[in-house]
């Protein structure tokens, strides 16, 4: 499960489940890149990094509502040597609202967000990938890739977009020792189940945390997950403990989902 020698580039990075990832994957060694928009919280979240053997953790200001930015931003961080041998794509949702009602900027905006930019940064990165031997692509997604989640129409459409590219991604890079896997979180104690939740009490005229209780009860658990037993699974792919173990969609809900 070590990733000593390792170097880690973790999207979204500065809370939730993104910050948990770079924290547990630099506790196991590894060194961490941290990608996100606002600077204040990069160097914030840089602090709370552990350091193995004097490896430096550092970080990149990019947003991901800009993709040409961030094509600029990873080529010259590329360029100057960084060899990333791990990529974790995490980026916000939207916001929720039935499908029927979504205006297509929505859409198109999201698509963006997710898969563009996701796409952008494998392609500066999976080259270093093949030439060191070694090459793990993570995207954390959502559960609604298996099922369809209610009142998260944009969502849902871009999730599965992602999924898809992801296995095509998993079956044409396998030969160069890359694996491209997808992690689904569930209800997750993040900002964005708190943006979700508040939604919901809104509209339906209920306390937020009655709103928290029932999303708690539609999994086997009982209860919402927290962001660092996410993190676990991302560190496990991460890790070469994970090398047979390519283009997948892993749950990490509780049991949530109802589909095998």
């Amino acid at each position: 499960m070590e990733l000593l020698g390792k170097h880690a580039l973790v999207c979204g990075s500065t809370q939730g489940i993104g910050f948990e990832t770079a924290k547990l994957m630099a506790e196991r060694g590894a060194k961490i890149t941290l990608v996100a928009r606002n600077e204040t919280k990069l160097q914030k979240a840089l602090l709370g990094l552990e350091k193995h053997n004097g490896v430096e953790h550092d970080y990149l200001v990019a947003d991901f509502s800009k993709p040409e930015l961030l094509k600029m931003v990873i080529s010259t961080y590329v360029e100057s040597g960084n060899q990333p041998h791990i990529l974790v794509n995490n980026t916000g949702g939207p916001k929720g609202g039935p499908i029927i009602d979504a205006d297509i900027s929505e859409f198109t905006n999201t698509f963006d967000q997710h898969l563009i930019c996701n796409h952008i940064l494998v392609q500066a990165v999976y080259k270093n990938m093949a030439a060191q031997n070694y090459g793990r692509i993570i995207n954390i997604i959502s559960t609604s890739v298996k099922q369809p989640l209610n009142g998260l129409g944009v969502s849902n459409t871009i999730r599965g977009a992602v999924a898809n590219w992801s296995k095509t991604l998993a079956n044409e890079l396998g030969h160069l020792n890359i694996t491209v896997n997808n992690v689904l979180p569930g209800a997750t104690n993040t900002s964005r189940l708190n943006d979700i939740a508040n939604a919901k009490s809104q509209k339906l005229n209920k306390e937020v945390d009655t709103i928290f209780a029932e999303m708690a009860k539609q999994s086997p658990m009982q209860r919402i997950a927290e962001p660092s037993e996410v993190a676990e699974a991302i560190a496990f792919l991460a890790s070469p403990r994970a090398s047979y173990i390519n283009g997948i969609n892993i749950p990490v809900d509780g049991g949530r989902t109802k589909s095998l």
